[in-house]
């Protein structure tokens, strides 16, 4: 009989774990995984340095980053957050460093530092990892539990869910009435095939604000030309913000780019002051503030520039250019999801889940961690830091009800 069964290897599993065998040195914490890979996530994370929270430090803010979970995440943040898992991190020999846009990675500039951590506490606390193990189904019995494996039962007192977006593990939660809202993608890329785009990719905007035309769904931020459409923190924030319309929309809709973030008068006098004292230079040599060169010129050749000075620009042309750097219209008919760092909006409906103890309302000794639940935040390393915080939670909550 094991004292607390964690299912998943990830990060929410294995920080749960970690805090469990803390808190009760004494009892039996052992992990399984279905695949033979362990923190998966982590290690691929920030392009292999791992974003593993921010430095937002006021609840209440914080919890603004998730569409989904905002209101049920407000007092598990006032019991551990950034700060904390930051201060954690640091006891334990990991330095982490804050970006200028607020995102905290390992100093070292290496996810494999978070991983080396993880696995350093988990051998010391005594924590059983069982790799190639998945759940196949769940028995509530008198003791506790009976989680089913392809090789052998495993009785238990105490679960916790941490196996983030698992058909499977809805599919037999759903068995113990346990509500399941239907999981659609979250932090995606538009799939775009305009002229304006091809062949840029890689470029990068600094600053573009991205709109859903027919919604009010609107962000700002870097913006990435890629060769199948558009990436970037803008583009990922408001496919997170947007995951049900989008898919309601089946991802065929349009978006409007301003470029600049400049105001339409802003961009229309400036055009008009080329056209007046640039008037012997060429436009395509001449490109708005802060617009990158390529894009520029494109945009310059959609309006039919490439030749003329800025005296021969006519004032449809001149409306052109201004569409394009202000209210660029583009179809967008598909996306892109990045299966390794896959998110959903969907997941255990949280009305059903105690958020003072991260247990199931329905099921004592039942905990849930991380992703399983109906939780997602925009990019930044909010994702993480529910993870820790709801494993956290979960740990301290069994320690002393079990």
């Amino acid at each position: 009989m094991v004292d607390l069964l964690v299912i998943g290897g990830g990060a929410a599993g294995f920080f749960g774990a970690i805090r469990a065998a803390e808190l009760r040195p004494d009892s039996s914490v052992v992990i399984i995984e279905k695949t033979g890979r362990v923190l998966d996530k982590v290690r691929i994370s920030g392009g292999g340095r791992c974003n593993v929270t921010h430095a937002c430090f006021d609840p209440r803010e914080l919890s603004k980053n998730y569409p989904r979970g905002e209101r049920e995440l407000l007092g598990p943040f006032n019991r551990f957050m950034c700060g904390d898992m930051m201060g954690w991190l640091d006891e334990r020999g990991v330095e982490t460093s804050i970006e200028d846009d607020g995102r905290v990675f390992p100093a070292e500039n290496t996810s494999a530092a978070i991983i080396r951590c993880f696995e350093n506490e988990v051998h010391q606390k005594g924590v059983s990892i069982e790799r190639n193990t998945g759940m196949r189904s769940l028995e509530k019995t008198d003791s506790g539990w009976v989680v089913h494996t392809d090789e052998r039962p495993i009785p238990t007192k105490a679960i916790l869910v941490a196996t983030g977006s698992s058909s499977v593990v809805w599919k037999e939660l759903r068995k113990l009435e346990i509500p399941i809202i239907e999981p659609v993608p979250s932090l995606f890329t538009f799939k775009i095939a305009h002229p304006l785009l091809r062949g840029l990719m890689g470029l990068a905007v600094q600053n573009a604000e991205i709109s859903i035309i027919g919604s009010n769904l609107v962000e700002h931020g870097p913006t990435l030309i890629t060769h199948w459409g558009l990436s970037g923190p803008a583009v990922l924030r408001l496919s997170a913000w947007g995951a049900l319309q989008l898919a309601d929309k089946n991802y065929d809709f349009s978006i409007s780019v301003n470029w600049t973030m400049s105001t339409e008068e802003t961009i229309r006098a400036w055009i008009s002051d080329r056209r007046k004292e640039d008037t012997r230079k060429s436009p395509v040599n001449t490109p708005f503030p802060e617009v990158p060169k390529r894009l520029w010129e494109r945009m310059c050749e959609l309006s039919s520039l490439m030749n003329k000075n800025w005296s021969d620009v006519s004032k449809v042309q001149a409306e052109q250019l201004i569409q394009l750097l202000h209210a660029c219209e583009l179809p967008v008919k598909g996306k892109t999801t990045f299966k390794e760092e896959f998110v959903t909006a969907g997941g255990i409906d949280l009305k059903s889940v105690d958020f003072r103890t991260m247990e199931s309302k329905q099921h004592s000794g039942l905990f849930f961690a991380g992703e399983v639940l109906n939780i997602d935040a925009i990019t930044g390393g909010f994702n993480f830091q529910a993870a820790w915080t709801t494993s956290w939670i979960a740990a301290e909550s069994w320690s002393t009800q079990h």
